[in-house]
């Protein structure tokens, strides 16, 4: 066979081959997958892994791409994603890649993402709060269903219901579980029964069971309508919600007083089974039964002891002998009470003299330290006013010469205007102005002829 014409490329040159080949033949394309090794890098592109069982594929979510997409999703190792994005190839390595413009949760995508958000709002709201949920009653007599009248679960609930406690009386709202129109009818039904099952009325309700079977999140969808949460969490009935199999959640389930796993869970535990009721009510009836025989022995026995006692064969000589120990009682309570008011008197008069004794000789303590402090006070007050007297003349020479009038004495004056104000520049007097002059034994008028 003979060898193709020998052509050599280089590595980039192949590289770019297969690039353009792989963005002409898959282009942009939709991968689900598990992401595994998520790394985020300082210049803010994500670079992680998708895998499954069988293969894996690098994938590369730049920071401009990343920054426009919904930041509710967080990246992770081990979550299951649906990736939208571009076949290419990364020449530096050599390594086919997809670049990332779309991410969203696989599976679930913008109803997962509504799901979340009506949650997390209605919780903030407190309409999921432990706080408001009510326990369930202890034997309901009568229970009202929310389901489809022809699917498995109101067969199931049936079952489970005439297995346990055959008595219990059942009604059924039927109800479309899923499509168009399916939560209004269900919220009309939860109001239904608490218009006419409410309390007071001729069938109220003790409990109320509201459901369907398993399903897609689209199935369940419904359910976790905003008004059929409210209509369950405002429901004067305690509710049980039993919606999808066990690993399905509702806002239904977050509203209701309580969740079950299934509805025939739902459905178990609405009542106990009637036998072990039952034989409860046979147990306590043999205990009663039991501690009555036991309370009427013993009351028997005390009764035969009583017969048997002294009392009852001489009555009279037992109430001669209590009547003469309370004689005996009576004379020793008289004595000892008059040797107490003896005792007592005595201790009364010698703390009088005592007391006496005291006050006399406090009061002449009394007496004295007044004296003293008299005398004390007196002396005090005469040195006190000599040293006023010498501090005011002290103060009076001072105030001597410190006085204008002393400056007068030396042979100075004071001018002041006519209106008394003091003179201290020619600017003060115009020509014409009166002034007058005090001199140290009286005043002179004069008038201002000319100024400097």
């Amino acid at each position: 066979m003979a060898l193709p014409e020998k052509k050599v490329l280089t590595v980039s040159e192949l590289t770019r081959q297969i690039k353009q080949t792989l963005e002409d033949e898959v282009g942009c394309v939709w991968v689900e997958g598990e992401i595994s090794n998520c790394k985020l890098y300082s210049s803010g592109h994500t670079y992680f892994v998708l895998k499954d069982e069988k293969a894996q594929l690098s994938a590369v979510l730049f920071a401009g791409t990343r920054a426009a997409l919904s930041s509710a999703l967080r990246l992770e190792d081990g979550r299951r994603v649906r990736v939208f994005g571009e076949i290419t190839v990364f020449e530096g390595r050599g390594q086919y890649q997809l670049k990332v413009q779309k991410i969203e949760e696989a599976g679930l995508g913008d109803l997962m993402r509504r799901f979340e958000e009506l949650k997390r709002r209605l919780q903030a709201e407190g309409l999921f709060d432990a706080a408001r949920k009510r326990p369930l009653p202890k034997l309901p007599q009568r229970i009202g269903i929310v389901t489809s009248p022809t699917g498995a679960v109101i067969h199931d609930i049936l079952n489970v219901l005439g297995r346990r406690f055959p008595n219990v009386q059942v009604r059924l709202a039927p109800v479309k579980v899923q499509g168009e129109g399916a939560a209004d009818e269900i919220v009309e039904a939860v109001a239904l029964f608490n218009r006419l099952c409410g309390p007071g009325s001729d069938w109220p309700a003790d409990l109320l069971i509201v459901g369907r079977g398993g399903g897609s999140l689209e199935d369940l969808w419904a359910f976790n309508e905003e008004r059929v949460a409210r209509a369950v969490a405002g429901s004067a009935i305690p509710v049980i919600s039993a919606v999808g199999h066990e690993v399905d959640f509702s806002l239904c389930d977050f509203a209701a007083d309580l969740r079950a796993p299934t509805p025939s869970a739902a459905a178990e535990l609405a009542v106990a089974p009637k036998a072990e009721l039952v034989a409860a009510v046979d147990r306590q009836e043999r205990a009663l039964r039991l501690a009555l025989d036991q309370r009427m022995m013993t009351l028997d026995n005390r009764l035969q002891r009583a017969k048997a006692s002294g009392f009852m064969r001489q009555p009279g000589q037992i109430a001669e002998g209590a009547s003469q120990r309370v004689d005996t009682l009576g004379m020793r309570l008289d004595h000892v009470m008059r040797q107490h008011v003896q005792g007592a008197c005595q201790r009364a008069a010698e703390a009088f003299s005592r007391l006496f004794l005291q006050r006399e000789r406090r009061m002449r303590q009394v007496e004295a330290r007044l004296d003293l402090d008299q005398r004390r006070l007196v002396q005090a007050c005469h040195l006190n006013a000599e040293r006023l007297g010498t501090r005011v003349a002290a103060l009076e020479r001072q105030l001597g010469l410190l006085s204008p009038l002393a400056v007068l004495e030396r042979g100075y004056s004071l001018t002041r205007t006519a209106e008394g104000r003091l003179v201290r520049s020619v600017a003060q007097v115009p020509q014409g102005s009166v002034l007058v002059t005090q001199v140290r034994d009286g005043k002179i008028e004069s008038v201002v002829k000319s100024g400097a």
